[in-house]
């Protein structure tokens, strides 16, 4: 047999599968979806088997040098993804593959494999007990390299669960172990033993007693015996000594949530709306049917719900289903409501676990332990092998664009994998973005629409301030006299504030009065941000940081002053105004730290803090009965960057953060600061009207040919000298002209709006079309070619239908 394998080298001219022997003792073992180790030039390289055949068109074959996995870490339908990816995002194939695995496996390995039961294993598997009779555990390289015959059986008793596999990966994350003891003898022995004992071992005769009253198959954690049974270390150790128990260390999956047992809940009732969403989703489940619905209601209109009562539709049918949640709103409360729904059934996979954690969680997945996997992005990966639905809760987020290869867009990945299974795939959002709800009007997808919040309270009324008019009547602050006197109301009658400010550090940047100069990054063609905590400048696309300098470093005036506010500055001046004020700060700052973001939601949960202020991680997802005010301090922060879906943006945030207001019983109001209130993104935020602001962008759009009217295909190019990027920009937009379609718009070369990054000077291409089919092989020459004679440090990045421009 001959294994076709994708070396696990990420360069354009090896990116095909070579082939390679599989030895016979392998022979039945090997499965595609497996990782080996291959000869590759004089090392020996990771690659995943993607396909097994009976001939070669060549002659002199290597072997196969070993097996990493003892079962495939990708199932058919994952690998058969890696290849539509790659050619869809232009990426290399086992850059997509690795793309769907937990960092911790892209390590070393050391998987061991140890007896389970060794009755069975005696009766089913005679071979394999000289094996395992001297040692419990035996580590699978060793396996693999010196018993090659012994590969069949073991796996059989792996599949049967006499032996079970326990892994861990070098240098990262470990298995996590825990002792336990079980008995070694029969329960009459233990009887015989414990009636034995004298005065001198009355704790041994304990022990014994407690393994006699229970399941003498059960093995007990060490500690647990210690700490609730009130046995002693010393007496196990000598009873283990004597032969009457066995000790063993036994792998243990991580509890990332701490959470111990959740109180269960049930299915909530639902209005009439949500059971006429409901219906449909349901339909297509039973029926095995590929729609996408789009379900586009309010804030608080009960998505949730509708997700969790359709989940436990495909689990009665033996289904599973993945759930995505932007990365920023994987709040504690979605996670929660889960687990209370579904307890164990969950897996959870986000950024904020260990790589130990995700690797955990993986597993439970792979190895069919859960039926849920509720995650960010790469969970839509998630190797379910039944998949019976996919649920993307606020598909407008922008973080389900992945921003470096493979630049893949989860929602496209779900369609995919939706249509491969058979299974809906449902799109939730208070805000669709403009190419989802233009597809549901034309009945690409179906539209399914909750206008009520489930409780029936209305939406909070938005009121908008202009702040020219403030500053015209000497005020200021950063707060309206309205948004400032609304906080105090607040403060008095014991309720909850939320400020939302989408800039995170103190101040915007730092410039000298005399002569004009603002510090930039040396790196990055960037103004620095100062942040007050430890006095520093900071750069938040490449991470360098300086002092503040006493004096201008171009005039050496001592008229350095901050400009523009952040967080940290709206959080002094707020501890300034009203000291008696509790404030939780919630931006990428504060939450760095592991569990971070639980923490301080938890604290304004529990009362703990009358105002929230944060930036775009407190716009969505948060549900606090005690908010009855949004302020909003600076809505048109996001309205004048160079991107064509910044009006888009900004009337999502604001929709997104004016639904956190009087959620519950008590009523709720939202005060928009801006200096540009007359703008319909603004306007049609305020007045929570989404057809009205879609009519308008649409036409914007329109004009200007941008999605979803056309598809847009962005080529980045960067350099450490300017004039080579130029230069490679110039020739690349010159291949485009002269071999696309007249149909095509082909914008650029042009310096981006931030013209260094990380001191490599960059250049981009636009290229606008409906369809062009000749559009994808001509990128692929472009890469290929600029790959090839790229050795002077030129990089190209294409990324189509990109998400962000700048």
């Amino acid at each position: 047999m001959i294994a076709e394998v994708y070396v696990d080298i990420p360069a354009g001219p090896v990116d095909r599968p070579f082939d390679y022997r599989i030895p016979e003792e392998l022979s039945s073992f090997i499965a595609p979806g497996m990782r080996v180790t291959v000869p590759f030039g004089r090392t020996k390289r990771l690659g995943f088997v993607t396909a097994l055949k009976e001939s070669s068109a060549l002659s002199k074959l290597k072997n196969i040098d070993q097996v990493v996995d003892p079962i495939p870490v990708l199932t058919g339908e994952l690998l058969d993804l890696g290849r539509w990816l790659a050619d869809t995002t232009l990426c290399l194939t086992v850059s997509a593959y690795q793309a769907m695995l937990p960092a911790v496996m892209k390590a070393d390995y050391a998987k061991t494999v140890s007896v389970e039961n060794q009755e069975q294993l005696g009766e089913s598997y005679p071979s394999l007990v000289p094996l395992f009779s001297l040692r419990q555990s035996i580590a699978w390289k060793d396996l693999a390299a010196r018993h090659p015959e012994c590969l069949k059986p073991i796996r059989q008793a792996i599949s049967q669960g006499v032996l079970t596999v326990h892994q861990q990966v070098h240098n990262q994350a470990k298995a996590k172990k825990v002792i336990t003891a079980a008995a070694a003898v029969s329960k009459n022995d233990l009887v015989q033993a414990a009636a034995s004992c004298g005065p001198r071992a009355a704790r041994q005769k304990e022990a014994l007693q407690f393994f006699i009253e229970n399941d003498t198959g059960a093995q007990f954690p060490v500690t647990d015996l210690i700490r609730n049974h009130h046995l002693t270390r010393q007496s196990l150790r000598a009873l283990e000594e004597k032969g009457m128990l066995r000790m063993n260390f036994v792998e243990q999956f991580r509890n990332p949530y701490g959470i111990s047992e959740e109180t269960k809940t049930g299915p909530l009732p639902l209005t009439e709306e949500q059971k006429a969403a409901l219906q449909p989703i349901l339909h297509s489940i039973e029926n095995s049917k590929d729609k996408v619905f789009l379900c586009h209601g309010v804030t608080g209109s009960g998505k949730t719900e509708i997700y969790l009562q359709a989940i436990r539709r495909v689990i009665e049918l033996g289904k599973q289903a993945i759930v995505l949640v932007p990365e920023i709103s994987l709040t504690p409360q979605m996670v929660h409501r889960f687990k209370g729904r579904f307890g164990d059934e969950v897996a959870v996979m986000h950024s904020g676990l260990s790589k130990g954690e995700k690797y955990d969680e993986w597993r439970k997945i792979r190895e069919g332990k859960v039926k849920v996997a509720v995650g960010a992005r790469s969970a839509v990966f998630a190797p379910f092998e039944h998949l019976g639905l996919i649920v993307i809760d606020e598909e407008h987020e922008t973080s389900y664009k992945q921003e470096d290869n493979p630049r893949y867009h989860a929602r496209e990945v779900a369609i995919h994998r939706g249509q491969h299974n058979g299974c809906p795939v449902v799109l939730g959002s208070a805000t669709p973005s403009l190419e989802s709800y233009a597809r549901a009007r034309k009945n690409v997808y179906t539209l399914l629409t909750l206008k009520e919040r489930f409780n029936h309270h209305p939406m909070p009324p938005v009121k908008i301030i202009d702040m020219r008019e403030e500053m015209r009547g000497g005020n200021h602050s950063m707060f309206s006299k309205k948004l400032f006197s609304k906080i105090t109301d607040r403060l008095e009658k014991h309720e909850q504030t939320v400020l939302f400010l989408n800039r995170r550090g103190y101040s915007t940047f730092v410039m000298c009065r005399a002569c004009g100069t603002v510090i930039k990054c040396p790196h990055c063609d960037i103004s620095l941000t100062y942040h007050r905590a430890n006095h520093m400048l900071k750069c938040h696309y490449c991470g360098f940081e300086m002092r503040v300098p006493e004096t201008c470093p171009t005039c050496g005036s001592d008229s350095m002053r901050y400009f523009g506010s952040g967080t940290q500055k709206v959080e002094a001046e707020l501890n300034r105004l009203l000291p008696e004020a509790r404030v939780i700060r919630m931006d990428v700052d504060t939450t760095r730290q592991k569990g971070g973001h639980e923490k301080l939601l938890r604290l304004f949960g529990a009362h703990q803090a009358d105002i929230l202020l944060g930036t775009q991680m407190i716009a969505k997802g948060l549900d606090f009965p005690e908010v009855t005010l949004v302020g909003v301090l600076a809505a048109d922060s996001m309205l004048h960057l160079p991107d064509f879906r910044a009006s888009e943006k900004t009337f999502q945030l604001l929709t997104q953060v004016s639904g956190r207001a009087g959620r519950h019983d008590l009523p709720g109001e939202v005060i928009i600061q801006s200096y540009t209130p007359d703008h319909y993104a603004v306007t049609d935020a305020a007045a929570n009207d989404y057809g009205r602001f879609f009519q308008q962008e649409m036409q914007i759009r329109y004009r200007h040919g941008y999605p979803p009217f056309y598809y847009l295909a962005l080529i980045n190019l960067t350099h450490p000298e300017i004039t080579a990027a130029a230069d490679a920009a110039g020739r690349v937009a010159s291949i485009l002209k002269n071999n696309l379609s007249s149909s095509v718009q082909v914008l650029g070369p042009v310096v981006p709006s931030i013209a260094r990054i990380k001191d490599r000077y960059r250049f981009q291409c636009m290229v606008k079309y409906k369809r062009e089919p000749s559009l994808i092989p001509l990128l692929w020459k472009i890469t290929r070619h600029f790959q090839e004679t790229g050795k002077d440090s030129l990089q190209i990045s294409i990324d189509m239908n990109p998400v962000a421009l700048m």
